[in-house]
C-alpha cells in the first residue's frame, strides 16, 4: 500500500516497507519489479550504485535525527529571539509602547523564515532521496520563523511560549503512549483524510494571506471564535499527523530500511511538532486574550 503522506510517498524504501508490512506485493512501472522484490528487507541493495550501506534505520537513529532537527530549531529560534530585542519599551512619559525597530525585525524574521522553510518543506516532501542538509536547513529557517513569532506572542502574553513548548512535548508523549498502549492501527482512509486535511488547512492559510493583501480579514488567524476553532482543528490534525509518523517509523524499522531514511522520518516528526506548537500557541493566546 503506497503512502498518501507526501513526506513519505517519494521514498521507494518507505513504500516497499508499507507494502511488505501488509503482506502485499510491490510492482514498479511497466510491470518491472523493484530492486529487492521478493527478497527479505535485509537483502535490499541500498545507497549509491556500487555501494552498500550496512546501517539500518532504528528507533534510536530516528530519535537522534529528530533531536538534531529540534535542537537546530531551538538554537536558531533563540538567536532570532535575542536579535529582535525587547518588543516593548518605555517612552519618555513612562508609558509602555512597542519598539518599531524590534517589530520590524520580528516581522522580517517571521516572513523570511517561514517563506524559506515552506519552500524547503516542499523540496523535502517531494524529494526521492532525502538530503540531511536540506532537513537541517529547513529546521534552521523554521527556527527563525518560530523565534520571531514566539517573540511577538510573548510580548503580548507573558509566559505563553513556555506553556506552548511544554504542551507540545506533552502532546508528543501522550500521542506516542496512546499509539503504543492502545495499539492504534493506521488505515488507508485515515491516511487520506489526514493528508487531505493538512493540504486543506495549508490552502486556507495561503488564501487568507492573499486576501489580507486586499484588506480582507477571514478571521482564521484572528483572536476571535473562528480563529480559536481553526487553531483547535489544526491542533487535532497535528496529533493525527504524529500518528502517521509513528506508523511509518514502525513499519520502516521492521522492514530494515537504510539509515538515511531516519532523516525522512525526522523531517516528518519535526513538521508535525511545529504544526502542533504553532496551533497550541494560538489557542493559549486566544484563551489569555479573553
Amino acid at each position: 500500500m503506497k503512502s498518501n503522506n507526501p513526506v513519505f510517498n517519494r521514498s521507494e524504501e518507505f513504500n516497499r516497507a508499507s507494502s511488505n508490512a501488509y503482506g502485499n506485493q510491490t510492482y514498479a512501472g511497466g510491470g518491472a519489479a523493484y530492486p529487492g522484490y521478493g527478497e527479505s528487507p535485509a537483502s535490499w541493495g541500498t545507497g549509491a550504485p556500487g555501494q552498500v550501506d550496512q546501517r539500518r534505520m532504528t528507533i534510536d537513529s530516528v530519535v537522534q535525527k529528530t533531536a538534531i532537527s529540534v535542537a537546530v530549531i531551538f538554537v536558531t529560534a533563540a538567536l532570532t529571539w535575542m536579535w529582535i530585542g525587547d518588543v516593548a519599551t518605555t517612552n519618555a512619559f513612562g508609558e509602555t509602547v512597542a519598539d518599531p525597530t524590534a517589530l520590524q525585525r520580528a516581522s522580517m524574521g517571521a516572513a523570511l523564515g517561514a517563506g524559506i522553510a515552506f519552500i524547503l518543506s516542499l523540496v523535502n516532501s517531494f524529494k526521492r532521496v532525502i538530503s540531511p542538509a536540506l532537513v537541517v536547513a529547513f529546521a534552521a529557517f523554521e527556527g527563525v520563523a518560530l523565534g520571531a513569532v514566539s517573540k511577538m506572542f510573548e510580548a503580548q502574553f507573558d509566559g505563553v511560549v513556555t506553556s506552548a513548548v511544554i504542551g507540545t512535548f506533552g502532546a508528543l508523549a501522550g500521542t506516542l503512549a496512546a499509539y503504543k498502549f492502545l495499539n492504534i492501527k493506521v488505515g488507508d482512509k485515515f491516511r487520506r483524510g489526514v493528508v487531505a486535511g493538512m493540504f486543506g488547512m495549508v490552502a486556507l492559510g495561503l488564501l487568507s494571506l492573499v486576501l489580507s493583501f486586499f484588506g480582507v480579514d477571514t478571521g482564521l488567524y484572528g483572536m476571535g471564535g473562528l480563529g480559536f476553532v481553526f487553531a483547535l482543528a489544526g491542533l487535532v490534525l497535528g496529533i493525527f499527523m504524529l500518528i502517521l509518523d509513528f506508523d511509518f517509523v514502525e513499519q520502516g524499522v521492521a522492514a530494515g530500511l537504510p539509515d538515511r531514511e531516519s532523516w525522512r522520518a525526522a523531517f516528518g516528526l519535526t513538521v508535525s511538532l511545529v504544526w502542533i506548537y504553532t496551533n497550541l500557541l494560538r489557542i493559549l493566546a486566544i484563551i489569555r486574550n479573553d
